[in-house]
């Protein structure tokens, strides 16, 4: 059974049909992106799914029915998102963002355990732990949106853009970090406007296209596919 399965998922602002009849799945300890045009409904759905946008379909997360759950339910469920633009806590020192997100948790002792697991996957955010957070640079602050969900102990990671506004050097280093938290087994639910890096880290993906997927399959099939490749990786 699929850790998220998501069947005809369909999200509307007023008129405007955002997601219309999405299906999609990530199986326990998988990788999978949503590709896509701007527009294509990509960070609409992760919100739905999320529990910060109403939506209609059937979402089942680790054997339990989303529908109408608020969204700090769902995060308690396992459920965690990364958001584009990061919203970490400018004037929080790193640690208490990292602390912010083990709130919902009761097991001190394993939380500790977590932080200095983060530190360990993360050793700038343990050389600056005490320094506010606003003072970071945009790939320092990604990496501390990184570490603050992991606290949750997450079953599925959801990453929004998370190369977005980052100078290249600074978008490989994240995606290396995304690629050690795959290795670690945390489930990921990808959208990353960057298609090539995001069909390299994953497995599967979808190609999404007015709030709606015309394309599905392993990540190494899709990067071959034609239509694929003149339209998000820029080869003819």
């Amino acid at each position: 059974m699929s850790l998220l399965a998501v069947e005809q998922l369909r999200v509307a602002y007023g008129r405007i049909r955002a997601v219309q009849g999405l299906d999609l799945r990530v199986d326990e300890g998988e990788a999978v992106c949503l590709i896509g045009a701007n527009g294509a409904g990509k960070t609409t759905t992760l919100k739905a799914l999320a529990g910060l946008l109403p939506a209609q379909g059937a979402i089942q997360f680790d054997g339990h029915r989303l529908g109408g759950r608020p969204a700090h339910e769902i995060a308690r469920l396992g459920l965690t998102l990364v958001p584009e633009g990061r919203g970490i806590f400018p004037r929080m020192t790193v640690l208490e963002n990292l602390q912010m997100g083990a709130y919902a948790r009761r097991d001190r002792h394993a939380v500790k355990d977590d932080l200095e697991q983060v530190f360990s996957l993360l050793p700038r955010l343990a050389e600056r732990k005490t320094q506010k957070a606003g003072l970071f640079s945009g790939g320092e602050q990604q990496m501390l949106a990184l570490g603050r969900a992991l606290m949750s102990q997450p079953r599925l990671l959801m990453l929004d853009e998370p190369s977005m506004g980052l100078a290249p050097v600074m978008v490989q280093t994240v995606f290396g970090i995304i690629g050690q938290i795959i290795a670690r087994g945390v489930s990921l639910l990808l959208v990353e406007q960057n298609a090539r890096l995001a069909l390299k880290v994953c497995q599967r993906g979808y190609v999404l296209e007015h709030g709606a997927a015309t394309l599905s399959g392993p990540a190494t099939e899709l990067a071959a596919d034609p239509a694929v490749q003149a339209a998000y990786l820029g080869e003819v």
